[in-house]
């Protein structure tokens, strides 16, 4: 064991002339410590109806049908309904900037309700507008459902529940958490593919031949170096959240999840660099196989993020712990699998 943590050692040393890597892991200690600051512009991003507490969007409603839709956009403080007569009197408005988008409404001979929305293009609210116009429909058409309800022959399709929970929470544990969870796994895993690979390149690997390690040791010590990378990271940041005043559930389950899916990653770069040596060749393969690994998950009852965001909620099910010992199975057998390939064949020449 001495061995391998002497390896380690040095491949942990070497790590503070890599500016790229010292770069990477400034950006995610910005991140992680300035969460709560960062969450106000990114979730703009990620739900831009969030942000449209303050902004009163204005409605020209017109059609012979208007009447069924004017109540359902009064009823919410962020919504104004403007009635006109004549559509091209509201689209007048519209084009001189007096209300933020039209809508049309009218019947078919059938009795179902047919909305034609005009939104602005290419305008600074245009996002804002578009959600809020999609937030109308969408309560309209529960209006529709719940009026016509008893005429009904068929039960349709139910629609979602409304969700009234806030974005924050949303983006906070199922964005920002698993972003700072698993980058540093993908960062590790390509340090692991030039920790290798340049061991070829510049010839060193001929000097650590003729010291008494074996080719285990030196595998085992670089995996041991850039395996560790990523859970302590990781746990890093979980501790700035909660310093922060992000409540994290599980914090060791979630750690586990990281260091056992770090094995798996970092494994994977490792085959990668013994497999190609040249270190283009071996990170475009290592990121491919990446991409179509953590994307694959997600076919999976649970994917990693999922686990992660339902660990730190505090409302992990069955299933989100024995994925966890399934990704842990699975990255240990992985490493095995790698040792004894190169107790078999060497590091070649």
């Amino acid at each position: 064991m001495g061995k391998r943590l002497t390896v380690a050692k040095r491949e942990l040393a070497s790590l503070r002339s890599e500016k790229t890597i010292v770069l990477a892991i400034l950006i995610q200690l910005f991140i992680a410590a300035f969460s709560s600051f960062l969450a106000v512009g990114l979730v703009s991003l990620y739900d831009p109806g969030s942000v449209s507490n303050q902004f009163v969007v204005e409605f020209g409603v017109t059609g012979e049908a208007r009447e069924d839709i004017v109540p359902v956009i009064e009823e919410r403080d962020g919504w104004r309904a403007i009635e006109y007569g004549e559509e091209a009197a509201a689209l007048r408005d519209f084009n001189g900037g007096e209300v933020h988008a039209v809508l049309a409404v009218s019947r078919t001979d059938s009795g179902r309700a047919q909305v034609r929305a005009t939104a602005p293009d290419g305008n600074v609210r245009t996002t804002l507008v578009v959600t809020q116009i999609k937030g109308v429909l969408e309560a309209f058409e529960r209006s529709e459902r719940d009026r016509l309800s008893s005429r009904l022959e068929r039960q349709p399709v139910e629609l979602p529940p409304d969700a009234s929970s806030s974005p924050y929470f949303g983006f906070t544990y199922t964005v920002l958490l698993p972003l700072l969870t698993f980058l540093p796994v993908f960062v590790s895993g390509s340090i692991a593919v030039d920790a290798i690979a340049e061991e070829y390149d510049r010839g060193t690997l001929e000097l650590l031949r003729v010291t008494p390690l074996t080719g285990t040791d030196i595998v085992d010590g670089k995996l041991l170096a850039m395996g560790s990378l990523a859970p302590v990271q990781a746990g890093a940041w979980l501790a700035i959240l909660s310093l922060r005043g992000t409540a994290i559930s599980n914090p060791f389950e979630i750690l586990l999840l990281v260091t056992g899916f770090s094995v798996g990653v970092v494994t994977m770069g490792a085959t990668a660099a013994l497999a190609f040596r040249e270190r283009k060749q071996a990170q475009f393969l290592f990121s491919m196989g990446v991409l179509v690994v953590f994307s694959s998950t997600y076919l999976l009852p649970e994917s990693p993020a999922n686990a992660v965001a339902k660990l730190a909620i505090g409302s992990p099910t069955q299933t989100t712990h024995l994925s966890v010992v399934a990704y842990l199975v699975v990255s240990l057998v992985a490493f095995v699998g790698l040792r004894r390939a190169v107790e078999k064949r060497g590091l070649g020449e």
